[in-house]
């Protein structure tokens, strides 16, 4: 049934929301298969988002990237990806060693994505993992992107507790951002966010704010956060390559006055920055000016509070 492949975060979440019956019914796309047509989607792609824990339990949110056929499945039920993170990635030393991990294909271009959770192992060249769950997801908020390939070499990190205004700029500038986050048991996801430039709201230095728009009630990501408030961010630079990855701990807003006062929102997301990673040149993609998502809900001008 497909109450099954839910835990109790996720059913708590549905609940709370009063969508039960169509988070039942979207559970029927989860399957520990991959389908003929997914394996052909992911030789096409150059780029996966993974989202793990690191040694100390903080989850974060990272790239892998490499030529078309670097991800690939061996089977019906495993991964490969041969490609490692960056050298000053926060996930570089936990992926030497087996690790449950959440990963998320995305093909701007074309509106599409793939979530596939499972457990890593490391391999010669990167990771092969056993999958537990694949599904595919609704492509509502997705920016229409092309991509090329620009070889590049990480540059130095810049560590902090908390944003620069230049990296407030950037987030609140952002049209997309992927999230990581996981249950009690430690299984990881990965996930997409997107809206209109400026969906993402920096509270504070340390405090950024987000609507959580219609989707397909199966409440992955809030579910998870119902039971295990740690979560990791990862905003790209589109244009340079850069990342900026965060982590810290999030938790739903499920209060609706509060919702309404924001353009398209179901309830608000809230998230607690405790580490900041910004590194330049990190992901040798380039991608074009984005074509936005015709489902992206306006934003609330500047200032006003929710």
């Amino acid at each position: 049934m497909a109450a099954d492949v839910y835990h109790e975060g996720e059913r708590a979440a549905q609940r709370r929301a009063g969508l039960l019956d169509q988070g039942e019914f979207s559970g029927r796309a989860i399957r520990a298969e991959i389908p003929e047509v997914a394996r052909r989607f992911l030789a096409q792609q150059p780029m996966v988002v993974l989202g793990a824990a690191d040694g100390d339990g903080r989850m974060w949110a990272a790239p892998l990237t490499g030529p078309p056929g670097f991800l690939r499945a061996d089977d019906a039920r495993t991964i490969t990806i041969d490609a490692r993170t960056g050298p000053h990635d926060p996930l570089r030393d936990r992926l030497t060693e087996p690790a449950p991990v959440g990963m998320l294909a995305i093909e701007p271009s074309r509106h599409r994505r793939m979530r596939m959770n499972g457990r890593a192992v490391p391999t010669a060249d990167g990771l092969r993992i056993a999958l537990d769950q694949v599904y595919s997801n609704c492509p509502k908020y997705i920016q229409k992107r092309e991509s090329r390939w620009e070889p590049t070499s990480p540059g130095r990190p810049r560590r902090s507790r908390s944003l620069s205004g230049e990296q407030r700029e950037w987030i609140t500038g952002a049209d997309t951002f992927f999230i990581a986050t996981s249950d009690r048991e430690g299984n990881a996801d990965a996930s997409h966010r997107g809206g209109a430039p400026g969906f993402v709201e920096a509270v504070s230095p340390t405090a950024l704010r987000w609507p959580d728009y219609v989707g397909n009630a199966m409440f992955n990501t809030l579910g998870n956060l119902e039971v295990q408030p740690r979560a990791g961010l990862l905003f790209l630079d589109w244009r340079t390559g850069a990342v900026l990855q965060l982590t810290g701990t999030a938790h739903t807003d499920w209060e609706p006055a509060r919702a309404a006062a924001v353009p398209g929102a179901e309830r608000l997301v809230e998230f607690t920055i405790t580490e900041v990673i910004e590194i330049p040149d990190a992901v040798p993609l380039r991608w074009s000016e984005p074509v936005l998502s015709r489902f992206n809900p306006p934003v609330r001008p500047a200032g006003e509070a929710p």
